[in-house]
């Protein structure tokens, strides 16, 4: 899929103003952001398909990427993760939402094609800065540094919506605390999605 470019790419990537991206957009892009999504909707800016990547982007360009509820549509997650890191400038930040693998509406979107857990970003962290459970880093030489990482418990439910408020408020006050809930408790009390933000290794 050729990138259908709507605006003045090298213009802006040459500006002082930052550059933010906002991928996976969809009609509802925020102010101020490069809108990139697949499908030609109003407010997208650039028309492209994310699996592919960013090529369309220099390297060290971008100051912020947001992105929310895409990259469970991804089936080229390692290829992303590495396009994220390459366009971001070393100081650049990622603010990215995904759905928990515990939460039981994630299998009603047929177009969903992976899951997420607590340690999934920690496949591109070195190990000294890991949780206390550690993952192998060897599947991919892109790196990041985690700046924050949250479980978010939600429900369209007024009374449990109370409930897995309290809970998430608790569960975020320690990773101990979150690596214990996984392991054990997730299942019983589902995590609606991670909440992360993360800066590049360059």
């Amino acid at each position: 899929m050729e990138p259908i470019i709507k605006i003045d790419l090298q213009k802006l990537t040459h500006s002082e103003s930052p550059v933010i991206l906002e991928l996976g957009s969809g009609p509802k892009k925020k102010s101020g952001r490069i809108g990139i999504d697949r499908v030609d909707l109003p407010g997208v800016d650039i028309v492209a398909n994310l699996e592919e990547g960013l090529p369309f982007l220099p390297d060290n360009s971008v100051d912020e990427i947001h992105c929310r509820s895409l990259l469970e549509h991804i089936d080229n997650f390692e290829n992303l993760m590495k396009e994220i890191v390459r366009v971001l400038k070393a100081n650049g930040k990622a603010y990215i939402f995904v759905p928990h693998f515990s939460n039981p509406y994630f299998y009603s979107d047929y177009t969903h094609k992976r899951t997420f857990g607590l340690y999934s970003f920690y496949y591109f962290v070195e190990p000294e800065f890991q949780l206390k459970r550690k993952v192998p880093v060897f599947y991919s030489s892109t790196r990041i540094k985690i700046l924050s990482l949250k479980l978010i418990f939600d429900s369209p439910f007024y009374i449990s919506k109370k409930i897995k408020k309290f809970f998430g408020w608790f569960s975020n006050r320690h990773h101990k605390l979150m690596e214990y809930y996984e392991q054990n408790l997730c299942y019983i009390i589902p995590c609606y999605g991670i909440e992360i933000i993360f800066t590049p290794v360059k």
